[in-house]
This record gives structure tokens, C-alpha cells and sequence, in this order.
């Protein structure tokens, strides 16, 4: 699959989606439960940018911690929606309207590197593009930096509470192990729990966070 082709097709899924729900935010307005509890490793100041943050629940929070946070999403209508979380909360975050798989995104705003790259629920690259997907974070993080990542194993195939419908898309610890491996992994966990982030993420949930630590050369 072409970048191009695929960033096209799920620009309009998402769109759909965010168009659907309305007013409403279709994944809440809250934080991801898995972010929000890695509060205390995050150090004021530091420049954090968040990938396909859709409506901004996650950027938002993290600008609300006194983080210098930067945003990047396909769907306008996302963004649109983002803008107006952050103004309702009173921060501010940098929010880009573009392809995280593309160089072209970056604003002339946008820091070069980061103390951090969050990923929640990144799942929709297929295997052939995710490849991009990782060594875009790689580039985009500085030396020491941190990736924080949030996604739905294998079993989440049989709960159907959310994310992606291919096990190819989904994560298992060894596969992270794997992909990070020259890494040093802090923190990697399978995991069940119910979510509760708004009507695209509710119920019962098979999910997996790592946080993992860019060499220092």
C-alpha cells in the first residue's frame, strides 16, 4: 500500500468518525488511564509531542502538566475539535494538521527533537508501514528521550471494544522487545482493564503500554 493512498483513505475514516459523534468527543475528553498514570515521570518544561493525537484529549493533558507539547493528526476535523479542547482548558499546544508518517508536517514551530513521543493507540498502520511509523518516532526523539506507547494485543480481538480488526496491527511484548530492542525498555506490560473513553474506547480491554529510553548516543 502507497503512503499516500493509505494516509487518504484513513484521513477519510477519521474524519467520518469525528464527524459522527457531533458535539461529542468520540474517545472523551479525558486522558488515556495509561498515560495519566505516568504523571510523575513527566518533568515541567520538557517537550513532549503526541502522534495521531486525534481530538487532543491526551495533548491537552499533557500541556495541562506544564509541558511543552506539540500535536500532529491526519483529520482536520480532529484538529478542529483539539483546538477547541485546548482553548475550553486554557492551554497550549502546538497542533499540526498532517501526515506523522511524512517529514512535511513539521511546523516551523515544532522543535527539532523531543524529551518524548506518545503514541496511544497508533494501531492503524499496517506492518509495511509501521516500520515508518517507528523510525519516524526514532528520528524525532533526542538522545535520552522517551517513547511511551499504548496499544491492544491480540486477545482485544475477541473483546471488540475498540482498535484495529487485523492481528498484523496489534502488539505483543516480544514484538516491542523486538522493535525497541536497542532500547532500554522501562517499563513493558500486557494487560486487562475496562476503559472508558467515550464510545470509541469502552468496555472490557486487552492492552499493552511500554515506555522505552533512547540511547544516550
Amino acid at each position: 500500500m502507497k503512503n499516500d493512498d493509505f494516509v487518504a483513505e484513513q484521513n477519510r475514516m477519521w474524519s467520518s468518525r469525528y464527524e459522527g459523534v457531533g458535539q461529542n468527543f468520540l474517545f472523551g475528553t479525558e486522558p488515556n488511564h495509561f498515560l495519566a498514570k505516568q504523571k510523575e515521570r513527566f518533568i515541567p518544561g520538557e517537550r513532549v509531542l503526541s502522534v495521531a493525537d486525534g481530538e487532543g484529549r491526551n495533548s491537552v493533558w499533557l500541556a495541562s502538566q506544564e509541558l511543552q507539547v506539540s500535536a500532529v493528526e491526519i483529520s482536520a476535523v480532529a484538529v478542529e475539535k483539539a483546538r477547541q479542547l485546548a482553548k475550553m482548558r486554557g492551554v497550549t499546544v502546538d497542533f499540526c494538521c498532517g501526515d506523522m508518517l511524512a517529514d512535511e508536517w513539521r511546523t516551523p514551530q515544532t522543535p527539532a527533537l523531543f524529551d518524548w513521543v506518545v503514541g496511544i493507540f497508533i494501531q492503524f498502520a499496517p506492518p509495511v508501514l509501521r516500520q515508518r511509523q517507528f523510525e519516524q518516532i526514532r528520528t524525532l526523539l533526542k538522545p535520552g528521550g522517551r517513547i511511551l506507547l499504548q496499544g491492544y494485543t491480540p486477545k482485544q480481538l475477541e473483546y471488540k471494544t475498540g482498535g484495529p480488526s487485523v492481528v498484523e496491527n496489534l502488539y505483543t511484548e516480544e514484538f516491542l522487545r523486538q522493535a525497541w530492542g536497542d532500547y532500554t525498555i522501562e517499563y513493558l506490560k500486557a494487560y486487562e482493564d475496562t476503559l472508558s473513553e467515550g464510545s470509541g474506547h469502552h468496555g472490557r480491554s486487552a492492552l499493552i503500554g511500554m515506555i522505552a529510553r533512547k540511547p544516550d548516543q
